[in-house]
């Protein structure tokens, strides 16, 4: 009699623990358990630890409530200023109502995907190409409003958008390209420009101010060459202003013509007389000035002769 008791104890304690075994679940933190009964929904959420269900009947789902990550694959499409580009997303979003999303939704992962892709298709064409590129911002906050507003029926939330690239075709780079380097190159015209105009201004103030001065004219132009020795040059070329010849040519002694005297154009010239010695003196130094020292100073028989003959003759 004792043994058929503890028999039968030894199988109400299996019978126990199989029991317990089929019907003990573990809901991890990160997780909820929804439980189905024949089929349906057990009010109440099963909160993360253990937890017992009745087996055989109840049925547990667990529902992960992590943010998901879902990259939103690259939709072809034509923006609103005519231009095809080629544009991906990424998509953040989590299960806020675990019930919902497995009663009201076959596949809420899914559904969000294609929601996405639909989404994205349709801000491409309200938007502008120079939007997509400088403005994604209000761009992802549109999408944005766009996927949580179906979302939200399905127990799930969307946390953020974000357009991730936009490819455009290569005609279209390279005019962009085009457009940017004429931009650079215009706005280093103007740059350009005003230098000029600043450096003008600032060249008229001097030429102002070495008006008031000549003499800082002379010390410019020794400063220039000054500069330009220091470069250890085998040739300097010294621009000699104009004004500074005339300055010479009014400040030079007037003397008469070489070969002229202040007599009467028909009086005969004596060979020894002053006015004939300083007439051949000073053709004498203008021969010098033109071919050097080579040329005999001292007047030859044969022009004294000449000359006498000349005298005589006239």
């Amino acid at each position: 009699m004792i043994q058929e008791v503890l028999v039968a104890a030894a199988g109400a304690a299996a019978a126990t623990a199989v029991y317990a075994g089929a019907a003990a679940r573990v809901v991890k933190q990160y997780e909820r358990g929804v439980v189905f009964r024949f089929g349906r929904l057990v009010s109440g959420v099963r909160q993360p630890g253990f937890t017992m269900i009745v087996p055989m009947v109840d049925r547990l789902h667990k529902v992960n409530m992590q943010i998901v990550t879902m990259p939103v694959p690259a939709q072809e499409g034509i923006t609103r200023d005519n231009v095809t580009v080629r544009v991906d997303a990424v998509v953040y979003f989590k299960v806020v109502d675990p019930a919902d999303a497995l009663v009201r939704v076959e596949d809420y992962k899914f559904a969000v995907s294609q929601m996405a892709q639909t989404s994205l298709r349709s801000i491409i064409g309200k938007s502008d190409l120079d939007d997509l590129l400088s403005n994604r911002e209000k761009l992802n906050q549109g999408l944005e409003l766009m996927l949580d507003s179906p979302a939200m029926g399905w127990g799930v939330a969307i946390d953020r958008v974000e357009i991730k690239d936009v490819s455009l075709p290569e005609t279209m780079k390279r005019s962009m390209a085009r457009q940017a380097e004429a931009d650079r190159e215009r706005r280093a015209r103007l740059i350009n420009a005003d230098a000029e105009l600043q450096a003008s201004k600032k060249l008229a103030e001097a030429a102002h101010q070495m008006e008031d001065a000549p003499s800082a004219l002379q010390l410019r132009l020794l400063q220039t060459v000054m500069a330009v020795a220091a470069e250890k040059n085998s040739t300097l070329v010294l621009p000699i202003p104009v004004e500074l010849l005339r300055f010479l040519e009014r400040a030079a002694p007037e003397h008469p013509a070489p070969g002229h005297s202040t007599a009467h154009p028909g009086a005969v010239v004596p060979p020894h007389s002053d006015a004939y010695l300083t007439g051949v003196a000073h053709a004498e130094e203008a021969i010098e000035d033109l071919t050097g020292a080579s040329v005999d100073p001292a007047p030859r028989d044969s022009d004294a002769e000449g000359a006498d003959g000349f005298s005589e003759g006239s």
